[in-house]
């Protein structure tokens, strides 16, 4: 699992470097564009240069203009982090999908085994079925000799461990959710000091010098946000599934201890 989350990453980089090197590129078409002008013109970007020619501009071209105007350091960092964090999430959402057993089924399985051939044949049963359901069940039948009681406290510790398998790596999805705007906030204030420099450097507050800055800035800021939304939409998704698996283990567990009940009668 290390390595495929290492490939991802590295795939994604490479992604972004072969980008990036594209749209550094667009620029050398503009001096064909100017040679008319008296005046040398200012340094335009791939987004301008299509706009001049009353083109609309391709929505990855807009991207690639704002990901450099950002900075590719802060900007390569936040898309990093959705990377990492999908990766995260698709794999948890992958864990509960195969996690998902018909809990109905299966105790009726294991009610008829233990009518038919007693506890080996229900463990049996449970050893040939996936899930967490599956493994809870196995544990408390390894324990039915010892005691309904001792069985309900096998289901118990079982169900908590299988909520931990569960709720594996969630806590490194919300650390990419609350890092991602906070790289985008510390790109904004640097990017805001750096607009400061050049305002300071022209000697004069000029609305050009200020709105080009801010807007430079503000760009890790909404990088940040948007990875944050998606990876928040990932992460309640998963925390809904893990809730729905979780009563379907508790009913589950009420169900064996029944039939267990039932069958010492």
């Amino acid at each position: 699992m290390k390595k495929f989350f290492m490939f991802l990453a590295v795939a994604g980089l490479l992604t972004l470097s072969a980008n990036i090197a594209s749209a550094q590129e667009q620029p050398e078409a503009a001096p064909a564009a100017t040679e008319e002008a008296v005046e040398p013109a200012a340094p335009v970007s791939g987004a301008d240069i299509l706009k001049g020619t009353g083109e609309d501009v391709p929505l990855h071209q807009q991207i690639k203009t704002y990901f450099i105007q950002g900075g590719p350091a802060f900007m390569s960092a936040i898309i990093l982090c959705l990377i990492l964090g999908l990766a995260l999430a698709i794999e948890r959402i992958l864990y509960l999908s195969f996690a998902k057993t018909n809990t109905k089924k299966l105790v009726a399985k294991v009610e008829k085994a233990l009518e038919e051939g007693g506890v080996e044949k229900a463990k049996e049963v449970c050893r040939n079925t996936k899930g967490p359901v599956a493994s809870i069940f196995y544990d408390g039948l390894n324990h039915y000799d010892e005691g309904l009681d001792v069985v309900e406290k096998r289901i118990a510790s079982a169900g908590s461990v299988q909520m931990s398998l569960m709720e594996n790596n969630l806590s490194w999805i919300s650390l990419f959710i609350a890092l991602a705007p906070s790289l985008g906030f510390l790109g904004t204030v640097i990017g805001m000091v750096k607009a400061f420099d050049a305002i300071e450097a022209a000697g004069d507050i000029s609305p050009n010098i200020v709105a080009g800055g801010m807007k430079v800035a503000l760009i890790t800021t909404v990088g940040g946000l948007i990875v944050a939304m998606i990876l928040q939409v990932f992460y309640n998704y998963i925390l809904s599934r893990i809730d729905s698996l979780s009563i379907d283990m508790e009913n589950a567990s009420i169900d064996l201890v029944d039939v267990l009940a039932k069958n010492k009668k």
